[in-house]
């Protein structure tokens, strides 16, 4: 879908009585972590506190990081990860996972962290009732980077994905490294050859080949009530960006006990699961919300993977194209689809308007708990909240245009996260009808002069459009 150049921007729909009220933070790049009440009203902004992403806690204190790396030198490292009250005053911070000697920069610690992090307390970093992160005490699970040579997926250099968990002192107690469990992935001989050719390479000449870009601690979960050793509550669920791989770690052992990807057509079950393509925030739904137990995850499409080279992929890298998102809640057991959000669900024709809910990059789903599932549409910095029936009762579009649209990634908050306001006015705001809208001078809805043409054009009856003319539409 085309991007138009005049459209409205901040909250463009609301229906009070269906969603669940609350705050939505996000990043906004120049002016940092803004914090959004249901009408759109920025109510506080943490400056230059980026998110990659911001999470807020209770108590109106929130996570980010004051700094990103030269990107000549790290892709996509953040300098550290704070924790930062209200007033913005730091409360807690970890830097020291690497000391780095940049060429003409001051040398430094950094904390290499990149796309998500968990505090003890909470085992997805948004809002699960009864699961409150520690705001003074307990570990953090942080999602970092770290360089590494592994001849075994490419003779050149990589950023490898690494977890840490560091304790509120800033010791590392727990590392798990990415590279050391590629022989798990179950790669074929074609996509090992793709990868050890093209692993990724960014402007660093590092191979991001991974790029895992969501971490989450699984919690208490029906499956391993059950007696299903791999969803132990301390295992870590993630997935690869570039490898179409959704996967879960034993926190014990570090080995792989569940994956999907990176080959959709192995089992009967995976095929009707469908190739997950470019995905973001893969994670389990928490005990407590709506659909707990599931994966939820935003399959954006676009492209990724590797295999054999073609017309479109000539080194064999991004193999997997797909020209829209979807968002997709399944039985991590079965494979079974239980909900599926994507442009058809709004009324668009499949496949003609698919792209019309489209982020290839970046985007989140968080399942809310009156059910409602807020979604981040990151390219089109949009922010929807739909119903399990998909009606969208509340569309948000980041006003910040002329500095970057996209959005990372948003989350929603109860009121009482932040006692230092008093709960907003919640003003209904019903969807514009676009046949009728017009701007001012630009003229009126309708037709001022109608004729009548007689005869018919094309197969069937006047005025059909056919889309396939060997199978025409009646």
């Amino acid at each position: 879908m085309g991007h138009p150049s005049v459209h409205p921007t901040g909250t463009t729909v609301y229906k009070p009585e269906k969603c669940y009220n609350g705050y939505t933070i996000y990043s906004a790049k120049d002016h940092g972590a803004v914090l959004v009440d249901m009408n759109g009203n920025a109510v506080h902004v943490w400056k230059d506190l980026h998110g990659f992403p911001n999470k807020l806690l209770p108590g109106g204190q929130v996570f980010g990081s004051l700094g990103v790396r030269d990107p000549l030198y790290g892709y996509q490292d953040q300098l550290d990860l704070v924790q930062v009250d209200w007033d913005g005053n730091i409360v807690w911070k970890f830097d020291k996972l690497e000391y780095i000697e940049d060429e003409g920069e001051k040398p430094q610690w950094m904390a290499r962290q990149h796309h998500d992090f968990q505090r003890e307390g909470n085992t997805v970093g948004y809002y699960v009732p009864g699961m409150e992160c520690k705001l003074d005490s307990g570990n953090t699970l942080i999602l970092c980077h770290h360089d590494v040579v592994n001849k075994r997926i490419s003779d050149k250099k990589l950023v490898d994905d690494c977890f840490i968990e560091v304790d509120w002192e800033g010791n590392i107690v727990w590392r798990w490294n990415c590279n050391e469990h590629f022989n798990e992935l179950g790669f074929d001989e074609t996509a090992k050859n793709a990868l050890y050719r093209s692993p990724n390479v960014k402007v660093t000449g590092q191979g991001d080949w991974m790029h895992i870009n969501s971490m989450s601690v699984l919690g208490p979960n029906k499956w391993y009530d059950a007696g299903d050793e791999r969803f132990h509550p301390d295992n870590i669920i993630w997935d690869g960006r570039e490898t179409n791989i959704c996967a879960i770690i034993s926190k014990e052992t570090g080995k792989i006990v569940w994956q999907v990807g990176p080959d959709y057509t192995q089992t009967e079950a995976l095929r009707k699961l469908g190739v997950i393509i470019g995905q973001h925030h893969c994670h389990m739904i928490p005990k407590g919300l709506p659909g707990e137990g599931n994966i939820l995850v935003y399959d954006n499409g676009g492209w990724g993977g590797y295999g054999a080279p073609s017309q479109t992929s000539v080194r064999g890298q991004k193999t997997a194209i797909r020209d829209y998102s979807r968002v997709i809640e399944f039985n991590p057991v079965t494979l079974e689809v239980v909900w599926e959000f994507n442009a058809g669900k709004l009324g668009h024709v499949m496949p003609i308007q698919a792209n019309w809910f489209y982020s290839p990059f970046v985007s989140s789903a968080q399942r809310l708990p009156n059910g409602n599932t807020l979604i981040t549409e990151g390219s089109e910095g949009r922010l929807l909240e739909v119903t399990p029936e998909y009606e969208i009762v509340w569309e948000y579009i980041n006003p910040y245009l002329h500095e970057q649209q996209y959005v990372y990634r948003a989350y929603r908050y109860p009121y009482d996260y932040v006692p230092q306001l008093p709960k907003p006015e919640e003003v209904a705001i019903e969807p514009v009808d676009n046949n009728t809208f017009r701007l001012p001078g630009a003229g009126e809805y309708g037709f001022k002069e109608v004729v009548t043409v007689e005869g018919t054009i094309g197969y069937g009856k006047r005025g059909d459009m056919c889309i396939d003319e060997d199978k025409p539409e009646k």
